[in-house]
């Protein structure tokens, strides 16, 4: 039920919009037949004063369902974004599936190629996994890169 009811906000906004707006004319229509100003006041009150808030709370209802929309919209988008990280983490971490054969060495570790702890150092370079084994260096923790006995290529 609170569903259906969130769906009609923009709906219901619209059409508080046109009943604002048909409220200010005839506002309008009315103070334009009477000859002199004091007559018009009840009139410009009545229908402008009113109409016009009418139509600024059709228009707000119109923007919260819009922000509504939009927000629901964002979290199915982040919902996948999401699942998908974690699905290609797990895949990255299991037996080094899409592993090109070349790591990122540091001065004490290595790390894949798309671990973003290896990005900022000054020192990391493009080496081949067996070079590794040469320098000594350990496996990063964060991105999990294969280890020479994991090598199945």
């Amino acid at each position: 039920m609170q569903t259906n009811l969130s769906r009609l906000g923009g709906q219901l906004g619209v059409l508080l919009c046109l009943i604002g707006f048909v409220l200010m004319f005839l506002g309008w229509n009315g103070a334009a037949s009477q000859p002199f100003v004091p007559a018009q006041f009840p009139y410009l009150i009545s229908g402008g004063v009113i109409g016009l808030g009418v139509v600024v709370v059709g228009a707000a209802m119109i923007i919260v369902q819009n922000q509504r929309q939009d927000r629901s919209r964002l979290e199915a988008a982040l919902d996948r974004l999401a699942a998908a990280t974690e699905k290609r983490g797990a895949a990255a971490v299991g037996n080094g599936a899409g592993f090109t054969g070349f790591v990122v060495a540091g001065e004490s570790s290595y790390h894949r190629v798309d671990c973003h702890l290896s990005e900022a150092r000054d020192e990391a370079e493009l080496v081949r996994i067996d070079d590794v084994i040469s320098r000594g260096l350990s496996p990063c923790r964060v991105c999990g890169p294969p280890r020479t006995g994991q090598l199945t290529n």
